[in-house]
């Protein structure tokens, strides 16, 4: 089962230096059908100024997936961990039983990114950060595992919950089919370009919840770049 989430209907807020979509209600103002899937409760498309950034604040019990997808995003945190991530490039947070972290903006174009929010397998732990640069050649045609919880997925960066992160690089006219473990659920959003699934048309940014289905079908209608979550 397809349910579309077309990027007109997520909700949207506007603090002037963050432009934010979210595929996902954050509030009780928000779209009651874009619930929760799985463990993932949160995806947010993000949009930071130049310069501009979250100030150091506090998260528990949550595993925080960070994809880049234009600029460069500086990280700080607590544990002493800096990092610097660029397009392309992933980073992800295990908060466990408390950390603090700062992220900001410190390019010269804006900053597009998506913050993705997983409940972890149990609560606790030592809070980690970590990341790592996918580079695009290995994603070409196929769903490539950039972090994950579940075990056999080679060096996909790790995270704490039943879920795993994956992206794909489709030029005009590539076809792929992607199946699903029993019991386990997607959802896929389009970063660039536009692509049909299952024979249904998917345009830029819009997300598509996947559910009960043993496989999906992708047709790139044009060079396109695709962004999933599986979790059960």
């Amino acid at each position: 089962m397809l349910v579309h989430r077309r990027w007109e209907s997520l909700d949207a807020a506007d603090h002037g230096w963050l432009r934010a979509k979210h595929h996902f209600q954050v509030d009780a103002a928000g779209n009651p059908a874009h619930h929760p899937l799985g463990s993932l409760i949160v995806w947010n498309d993000d949009e930071i100024a130049v310069g501009a950034g979250f100030p150091l604040h506090g998260h528990r019990d949550m595993e925080i997936v960070t994809y880049v997808r234009q600029g460069t995003l500086e990280h700080r945190d607590t544990l002493g961990s800096i990092g610097t991530i660029r397009a392309g490039e992933v980073q992800v947070m295990s908060a466990g039983r408390g950390i603090r972290h700062a992220e900001s903006n410190r390019g010269s174009e804006p900053l597009r990114l998506y913050q993705i929010w997983l409940l972890p397998r149990e609560r606790g732990g030592d809070p980690r950060w970590e990341t790592r640069p996918f580079p695009e050649a290995g994603r070409f045609g196929r769903f490539a595992v950039l972090a994950s919880g579940f075990p056999g997925d080679g060096d996909a960066l790790p995270i704490r919950a039943n879920a795993r992160l994956l992206a794909a690089t489709l030029g005009p006219g590539d076809r792929l089919t992607h199946s699903f473990a029993p019991h386990n659920n997607a959802y896929l959003v389009v970063a660039s370009g536009r692509i049909a699934v299952d024979g249904e048309f998917v345009g830029l940014r819009d997300g598509v919840a996947i559910t009960n289905a043993a496989s999906i079908d992708v047709a790139a209608l044009e060079h396109s770049e695709l962004v999933m979550v599986e979790t059960r």
